[in-house]
């Protein structure tokens, strides 16, 4: 069994007037991304929808002193972008589809996410959101040490950091060894 891990796709990240968006990089993706969450889910893969959650006025939490405050509980921002919020409301009861909320740039801190791979004998990991370079990439840096196989969907990341988007796509392909799917 596969895993779909859809992370951070949200209004915050990729809508025009985002708090911390990719702008129209995270919006080309839009369609892609929701044809393969539908696919997963259809085929009933795993799909775990991993979002950010952050408290407004956090002064402890790390990213406050690094980014405007953004995907704030509650707020709009937070909800999936575009068709995508329409899709999960429309497959979230489904067994194979979960959502988690993250508080830190990789998906596995904090969450129970290894657990419900592991139980679910998930051992191929294919990856979609934003940002390349931050959340994309601590989260594929844990899988790689946690020892799941990687697919990382080129028309299903991005990034407001174009060099940082390339820098990471080469990281996935060169130095952890990643399949690259265009």
């Amino acid at each position: 069994m596969r895993a779909l891990l859809n992370i951070d796709y949200t209004n915050d990240f990729v809508a025009i007037d985002g708090a911390l968006t990719c702008g129209l990089a995270g919006q080309a993706l839009h369609d892609y991304i929701v044809k393969l969450t539908e696919e997963f889910a259809e085929a009933g893969d795993y799909v775990a929808f991993m979002i950010d959650s952050h408290n407004a006025h956090d002064v402890y939490h790390p990213e406050t002193k690094l980014f405007p405050p953004h995907n704030i509980k509650g707020t709009d921002g937070r909800k999936l972008y575009g068709n995508l919020e329409e899709l999960y409301q429309r497959i979230r009861t489904q067994e194979n589809v979960e959502y988690f909320d993250k508080t830190r740039y990789s998906a596995f801190v904090g969450t129970n996410l290894e657990l419900k791979l592991r139980e679910r004998d998930i051992k191929e990991l294919h990856l979609v959101g934003v940002c390349t370079d931050i959340c994309i990439l601590h989260t594929a840096i844990d899988t790689y040490n946690k020892g799941f196989d990687v697919v990382i969907h080129e028309k299903g990341v991005a990034s407001f950091n174009a060099k940082g988007h390339e820098w990471a796509m080469g990281h996935f392909k060169d130095t952890l060894g990643f399949e690259i799917q265009s």
